[in-house]
């Protein structure tokens, strides 16, 4: 059996999801799948099996398909760092920052990993799902790119490509992508999958006639524009997902700031009918909500001063004092709640910085250079601040603070969420030429 690299024609073609929707196929017909991806960059994280660092889309893709994690389903992440730089994870854990320039220069000292992970799963797995970066053919960019053209020529993997017609442009997206891929991985492309149709299917069987004859490649299927709203990988998936607040009895606001990070936190509030989740980016008026999230982060002392510049900061501490509003933080926004925030070991910042925090809670956040990863059920942990007197969590009447993230997971999410996947899945899959691909990977 041949292994599968799903190639984007552009960037949110749908590659993710039809990662595991092709995993899926496969696993029907008996075979084991594991997802990969080589390189992403996301702040979205979650603790994995084995304990490491993978990027939330790998994750979810493995849940879906019900395999374990580890690091190998994504062996490089890049998370936001100061400045230009980036924060690497590699192996599943953070080794340093980086200048995005010296990351590129360095790019192939990360290929031995690549290699080694990617060999993991092919032992372990009858086949490997491994989901591209963008698109395959930036020109400028290929000689640097992991996920797509280095994977697919290293281990000659069979090729979809998955076009985004919501955007416009499918045809030249198409066209564009194949005719300027290296001839040795054009010969290997089985096919395009057509994603995010609106409408009539209909309307588009000359599309399909045209890409087949004209084009000569195989059409896979027209999948319809549906939100599975599970799984948010970055905050576009995220922003653009409009709630049902017309029976809300709760209105929760969570603070947006610039590199607000794991926002699966907020899926099982979003599920919820009986709750309406608003995402604030200014110093808009808070009064009227119940609660109010301040969430994980990847740079916190940046988002912490962020809150200063808006006037969010002294508005929270105005509602803290009042105590009408929850207050809830999570990870970064838990530490964001204590006095100081003292960062001697330059984590995220170039100079020893002790930074004056909320004040909610009577200890300091120290940086430690090692990052802490945890998990235990749905929760997990992924941090650089300490705390010495509240290690884990805080709790008054109107205050909760805690490192965990996964908060509001519960036994009616679980089986909301599997249900949501299945039917979606399920939905998707009728849209697949499942026959063609399995014959095409065999």
């Amino acid at each position: 059996m041949h292994n599968i690299s799903i190639f984007g024609t552009s960037s949110d073609a749908g590659k993710s999801t039809v990662t595991f929707l092709v995993g899926r196929i496969l696993q029907q017909a008996g075979y084991t799948v594991a997802p990969f991806k080589a390189q992403n960059v996301s702040n979205n994280a979650h603790v994995s099996d084995d304990l490491s660092e993978i990027a939330i889309a790998q994750y979810f893709q493995a849940k879906v398909l019900d395999v374990p994690t580890s690091w190998h389903n994504n062996p490089v992440l890049l998370k936001s760092g100061r400045g230009s730089s980036a924060s690497l994870i590699v192996g599943g854990k953070a080794v340093c920052s980086k200048d995005v320039r010296e990351y590129y220069r360095d790019l192939d000292s990360l290929k031995p990993i690549v290699k080694e992970a990617y060999a993991y799963l092919d032992t372990h797995y009858d086949c490997v799902v491994a989901e591209g970066a963008g698109s395959p053919v930036e020109l400028n960019l290929m000689d640097k790119d992991l996920s797509n053209i280095f994977i697919a020529t290293e281990f000659n993997t069979k090729i979809i490509l998955v076009a985004d017609i919501e955007k416009g442009g499918v045809f030249a997206s198409i066209y564009g992508v194949y005719h300027l891929l290296p001839e040795a991985l054009k010969a290997n492309v089985i096919g395009v999958i057509i994603n995010k149709f609106r409408g009539d299917r209909s309307l588009f069987d000359e599309g399909v006639r045209i890409i087949e004859e004209a084009f000569k490649l195989p059409v896979l299927g027209v999948l319809p524009y549906k939100a599975l709203n599970l799984g948010f990988e970055d905050s576009q998936s995220l922003m653009g997902y409009a709630q049902e607040c017309s029976n809300a009895t709760k209105k929760v606001a969570v603070i947006a700031y610039p590199t607000m990070a794991n926002y699966t936190d907020f899926e099982p509030l979003l599920a919820d009918v009986n709750t309406c989740v608003s995402f604030i980016t200014s110093n808009v008026d808070l009064s009227d909500y119940e609660c109010i999230i301040l969430p994980g982060s990847k740079l916190v002392i940046q988002d912490l001063l962020w809150l200063k510049e808006t006037g969010l900061f002294a508005q929270i501490q105005a509602h803290h004092k009042e105590k009408k509003i929850h207050l809830i933080g999570i990870c970064g926004g838990y530490q964001m709640m204590f006095k100081h925030i003292i960062d001697d070991a330059c984590v995220e910042v170039e100079t020893a910085t002790n930074i004056e925090a909320l004040g909610f809670i009577d200890d300091d956040i120290i940086f430690q250079k090692e990052k802490i990863l945890k998990r235990e059920g749905a929760t997990y942990e992924i941090h650089h601040g300490t705390s010495a007197k509240y290690p884990s969590e805080y709790k008054t009447d109107k205050l909760y603070g805690t490192f965990s993230h996964g908060l509001f997971v519960d036994d009616w999410f679980e089986n909301y969420s599997h249900k949501q996947i299945e039917d979606f899945v399920e939905t998707m899959l009728s849209y697949l030429d499942k026959e063609r691909i399995l014959s095409s990977v065999l």
